[in-house]
């Protein structure tokens, strides 16, 4: 048997690198749609059209393909957000940015939001995190924090604890992304308008 590609990036060949990001495209598409138990390595492999042999070549595991495509994902959402943030100069209409983009790239990446759902989520009718605080990827809580502490040095909101209101406008965006999964005829569009409105009640001076 040849021996297990490296995982290391920069040590693959340009052939190597496409083969598995094709792997990684083949496995959102079935975890998305089957969800993850129901993904099985061969089931990726005939969906890429090769052996299941070759997906191990390039991923040691099941574990090791879904972990990968796990960060993919999820590097992609945050790489996506933290672009429109910066793009802001002023600190409070960057938390706007924020919640406008959270919501922006989830109604464009269907796939991607399914994807981490499955991996952060039990079997149990996906209700009960497999990892209390996993959800916190990329220490999202902090960087929205921190957006808030930032806007409130400015002078122009009321004073608030920062952390409790990020767990707030993160709680009410993942409730509307998850009722958004399950009835897709809900106005993601309307509700971006709406999360905004209520970010900013949520920090505005009340005088």
């Amino acid at each position: 048997m040849a021996p297990r590609r490296s995982a290391d990036p920069q040590a693959l060949t340009f052939t190597e690198r496409a083969r598995r990001q094709q792997i990684v495209e083949c496995t959102i598409d079935l975890i998305s749609t089957k969800g993850y138990p129901a993904t099985s390595l061969s089931a990726i492999a005939e969906a890429a059209g090769i052996s299941k042999a070759a997906v191990l070549y390039h991923f040691s595991s099941k574990d090791n393909l879904a972990r990968i495509t796990f960060e993919h994902v999820l590097e992609g959402f945050r790489a996506y957000v933290q672009e429109r943030v910066e793009r802001e100069t002023e600190p409070c209409a960057a938390i706007v940015a924020y919640v406008r983009a959270m919501i922006s790239y989830q109604q464009a990446n269907r796939r991607h939001v399914r994807v981490i759902t499955e991996m952060l989520l039990d079997d149990e009718g996906g209700t009960r995190l497999k990892n209390p605080g996993s959800h916190d990827s990329h220490d999202r809580l902090g960087h929205l924090a921190g957006l808030l502490a930032r806007c409130q040095e400015t002078g122009e909101t009321r004073a608030f604890d920062p952390v409790t209101v990020a767990l707030a406008i993160g709680g009410a965006i993942d409730g509307v992304i998850s009722h958004w999964l399950v009835h897709p005829d809900y106005d993601l569009d309307a509700a971006a308008d709406e999360l905004e409105t209520f970010t900013l009640s949520a920090i505005r001076r009340q005088d």
